[in-house]
Parts: structure tokens; C-alpha cells; sequence
């Protein structure tokens, strides 16, 4: 048995009030709680980004959701793995099971299940041979709201690829989607259907936090919320661009610590009962089919940089 929903991620940053302007920018919203600021997606009641403050920007833990039966089976596994089991943080309190992974990182898996997400109007295209929107403009509005629906995933870099993948599929449950090379890999949840990832880690020479994935409901949401960013002075990521693994068009963005949040569309779903082999893609599709060229500091772990 296994995890079934990614809940949330929790970041340690110099600055509550920073990070809550650039994530309330972002689309999410707010509201204090003590010393923590918790982040929610729109319409969705369920936290999705916790920020504690502290002395440098960092990944505190990750969340994840699973049936009671499978929480007591994921307990077995970690205390025959001899991973010790920790009690919450005070900063963060919450119940289930409190852990770190090979990397040391910290995990918190719960009896939780993905709470619903607010859904999209049909996004219909003209394309040759399909007239699915006649008579109607397509363009949005200048004012488009941008409403992130959800937290899809998040990336962490890592330096033992394998270690994790074993770890995070043997301990947690959670099965490899694809991969590329020693790159980068992709995991998703081990029961019921999936996007095609809710975690990724990709090689680098240490820990540390990549980036969290918002799912938006289409391109336009996705290019608005992109520009208003950048017109608000936030520095670009990478993008606009599609995937090859996941299959998702991408915007990134730098958060005011270096690292990345994504606006995402349209990514690749694995139902519960197909027989999905990951494939081992090649270097060249590592990361993306199409869009600007990759930034140099793409790959780069601010958590640890200089």
C-alpha cells in the first residue's frame, strides 16, 4: 500500500511576508497562522504551501495523503528500513508519520485524501479538420483572472538518483513514471489513477528545493499569469514551453529566492489499471520538446549556491 495525494510542501524562508506577496502574486491565497503563512489554491480547501520562517530559504518537509490501511503498512516499511520515526516539528505540528528520506529530507505522510479542485470551462480549439469553438472568439479577456487550481508536483534535486528512486518506491510506495538518463526522474502515486508525476528529483551535487508545479486551466491562464509576474518585476524561469516527460506546457518563474514556481497545463494522466512501463528517455528529452533554450541556472541549487 501506498501514498495517494501529494498535500503539500512547506518552505523555510527569511521572509513570511516576501514569500506570502510573491505566492498571493502567484494566485494563491493567504491567511496567517501564528508564525506560518498557509497558502491555498483557489477554490480547493486544502493547504498546498506552508512557509515558516528561518535563516535561509529551504525545503522544510512534504506532505503526502493515504488511507489509514496504508499508512500502517508504509509504518512497517520505514521502521523494518531502520529509518527512525520523528515526532512533529513545532513549527509545523500534524499528525501521521514524521520521517526523513535518504537525503534528509523531511517527509509527513497522513491518513488525507486530495480534497476536490475547482474545475475549468471546456477549453475548445480550432485545429484543421476540428471546428470545436464556431461562432465565438477564443481570446480571453485582458483581465483574465489566473487562479492556480491546485499544486500538481514539485522537483528536488538530488545527488543519488537511484537512492531516492529505490527509496520513494520500495518505502513510500509511489511508482516511477519515466526517467531520462541520470538526469531526472519521475515518480507518481502508487494507488488509484495519477498525473503522470507528483514528485521529481533531478541529479545535482546536493539537496535541495527545485520548484512547485500549480496546474492552471489553460495556455491563456498560463501566458497571463506569466507576463503579470514579470511586468511585477519577478525575475523569468523558463518558458513558455512543453515538456517531453509529462507531457505539459511550462512557465516558470523565480520566487525571491532563487528558485521556481510553474504554471502547468495539460499534463499526461496514468489511470489506476493500465500497465504503464517507464521509459528511459534520451538526454535531448530530458526536458522539453519545444521553447526557449534551457537557462544556464536552470539546474542550479540556489539552496546552496555561493
Amino acid at each position: 500500500m501506498t501514498v495517494r495525494s501529494l498535500q503539500h510542501i512547506a518552505l523555510t524562508v527569511p521572509d513570511a511576508v516576501v514569500g506570502k506577496k510573491f505566492f498571493g502574486d502567484f494566485g494563491l491565497t493567504a491567511r496567517d497562522e501564528g508564525k506560518r503563512v498557509v497558502m491555498r489554491c483557489h477554490g480547493r480547501d486544502q493547504d498546498q504551501v506552508i512557509l515558516v520562517e528561518g535563516p535561509k530559504k529551504r525545503l522544510h518537509h512534504l506532505c503526502f495523503g493515504a488511507r489509514a490501511e496504508a499508512l500502517a503498512d508504509i509504518k512497517i516499511r520505514v521502521v523494518e528500513n531502520g529509518t527512525t520515526l520523528l515526532d512533529p516539528p513545532p513549527e509545523t505540528p500534524g499528525d501521521g508519520l514524521w520521517f526523513r528520506d535518504p537525503d534528509g529530507v523531511l517527509l509527513n505522510v497522513r491518513v488525507a485524501e486530495a480534497a476536490p479542485y475547482a474545475g475549468a470551462p471546456e477549453w475548445k480549439i480550432n485545429h484543421p479538420g476540428h471546428l470545436n469553438r464556431v461562432g465565438v472568439p477564443g481570446h480571453p479577456p485582458r483581465d483574465l483572472p489566473v487562479q492556480p487550481r491546485r499544486l500538481g508536483h514539485t522537483l528536488r534535486f538530488t545527488p543519488n538518483l537511484e537512492r531516492q528512486i529505490e527509496f520513494y518506491t520500495r518505502i513510500v510506495g509511489m511508482r516511477l513514471s519515466d526517467r531520462s538518463q541520470d538526469i531526472i526522474a519521475f515518480l507518481r502515486s502508487g494507488e488509484g489513477g495519477s498525473d503522470h508525476h507528483v514528485l521529481g528529483f533531478i541529479a545535482g551535487d546536493r539537496p535541495g528545493y527545485h520548484h512547485a508545479s500549480f496546474e492552471v486551466a489553460n495556455i491563456d491562464e498560463l501566458g497571463i499569469g506569466a507576463c503579470r509576474l514579470l511586468d511585477k518585476g519577478y525575475r523569468n524561469g523558463w518558458g513558455f514551453g512543453r515538456h517531453v516527460i509529462g507531457s505539459n506546457f511550462f512557465h516558470y518563474i523565480r520566487d525571491p529566492w532563487g528558485s521556481l514556481a510553474e504554471y502547468f497545463c495539460d499534463i499526461d494522466y496514468i489511470p489506476a489499471d493500465m500497465e504503464w512501463t517507464p521509459k528511459n528517455y534520451p538526454a535531448a528529452d530530458s526536458l522539453y520538446v519545444w521553447g526557449p533554450s534551457v537557462p544556464a541556472d536552470f539546474g542550479v541549487n540556489f539552496e546552496t549556491a555561493g
